[in-house]
């Protein structure tokens, strides 16, 4: 894979803000923080993201599934790390070897694991999480009677450690409460009914954790989208705590050009110039993250708001300048310059998602710079 060290446009990951996130939420949950850092690290870098986040007092970590775990291990990384995704059966035996965390969400799992692996004496089990499903019907036990056979079987069992138990809740970002209620309360008849309380219990994610933490039952939450300073509602809840957005996203001009009245630009000529003006390209394009359909966006230069000039290529995109500028000059795609911002939310809503996609999606040829001080 080819990674764009040599190229001007990148995202700035400010690990010191990550940090100072990490400890808002620890302070503000009174409880122990698990760091996502699924997606590459919500694509700020896997590895750099979670050793700030364990400097900062993490518990451990979560990510989506077993190779982003065995990566952080094969990196000397010895915290607990939680496979929160489904985890094949064929690779229960690799993740043990590993020390590594996976989710578990029906028993015949567990049995068939135990059948291929019947040892008696290990010096290490395989540590289990149990996924609940109080709604968001995704993975999960739906019924208490399973979630305690399951507990059985892992406790009689030397093979496994049973030690977290969790749900996700589908709603908790929204200003309607009535579905998360509806899960909360399941969660709530699931933690009295079963037999044996592990480790760690966990269902706060990061929206949960700002606007619900009141109402939760648990010793843990999970963190994803709130590490790196955005809000999980897009910005239709206030948040209650200061979050710190970890990363931005720049350029520099790399041509520039007067083009005249009714000439016409990029791809389908969709854009025509109504009086003479500067033009300037930028090295990113739909390839690395930044969407075709951006076209009437507008970026920073020098403080100052330009637009995005017919359609984002593949690999570069167009902007009007408000005179003629230099070769090199700094553009900012997302974040702040002077006293203006544009905000991975402000992307999000132009293109009718949400902020999570919009980070996540920037691709590998957009180099990460880390500052860290």
């Amino acid at each position: 894979m080819v990674v764009g060290i040599n190229r001007s446009t990148q995202l700035n990951v400010n690990l010191n803000y990550l940090q100072h996130n990490v400890q808002e939420f620890k302070n503000f949950s009174g409880k122990k923080v698990w760091a996502v850092v699924k997606a590459d690290g919500y694509g700020c870098g896997i590895l750099e993201v979670s050793r700030a986040c364990l400097q900062a007092g993490a518990e451990g970590l979560c990510v989506a599934i077993l190779d982003e775990a065995i990566f952080l291990r094969e990196k000397g990384l010895n915290c607990p790390i939680l496979v929160l995704g489904i985890t094949d059966v064929e690779e229960y035996e690799l993740a043990r070897k590993y020390n590594i965390s996976i989710t578990v969400g029906d028993v015949q799992s567990l049995r068939d694991y135990s059948e291929k692996n019947n040892i008696d004496n290990i010096n290490q089990p395989l540590h289990v999480h149990i996924a609940c499903d109080t709604g968001m019907n995704r993975i999960g036990f739906k019924n208490v009677v399973e979630i305690n056979k399951a507990i059985e079987f892992i406790t009689n069992s030397n093979l496994f450690d049973f030690e977290g138990i969790f749900t996700h809740f589908a709603t908790a970002d929204e200003i309607n409460n009535e579905y998360f209620k509806l899960q909360n309360n399941d969660w709530k008849h699931i933690l009295k009914s079963i037999i044996k309380k592990p480790k760690y219990i966990h269902c706060a994610n990061t929206a949960t954790t700002l606007w619900h933490k009141d109402d939760v039952l648990g010793n843990s939450v999970r963190i994803g989208i709130g590490l790196y300073g955005l809000n999980p509602s897009n910005g239709v809840k206030s948040l209650p705590i200061e979050l710190k957005p970890v990363a931005s996203l720049t350029s520099n001009l790399i041509f520039v050009k007067k083009l005249s009245t009714g000439m016409k630009v990029s791809y389908g000529a969709t854009y025509e110039l109504k009086n003479d003006d500067w033009i300037g390209t930028l090295p990113i394009g739909y390839a690395d993250g930044y969407p075709r359909s951006m076209q009437g966006f507008k970026v920073l230069i020098n403080g100052k708001f330009c637009e995005i000039v017919g359609r984002v290529c593949m690999d570069q995109l167009m902007i009007k300048l408000p005179n003629k500028l230099k070769v090199g000059t700094k553009v900012t795609l997302i974040g702040k310059e002077e006293n203006k911002e544009i905000t991975f939310e402000d992307v999000a809503k132009y293109l009718n998602t949400i902020n999570y996609e919009i980070l996540v999606d920037i691709g590998n040829r957009v180099k990460r710079t880390y500052i860290f001080k």
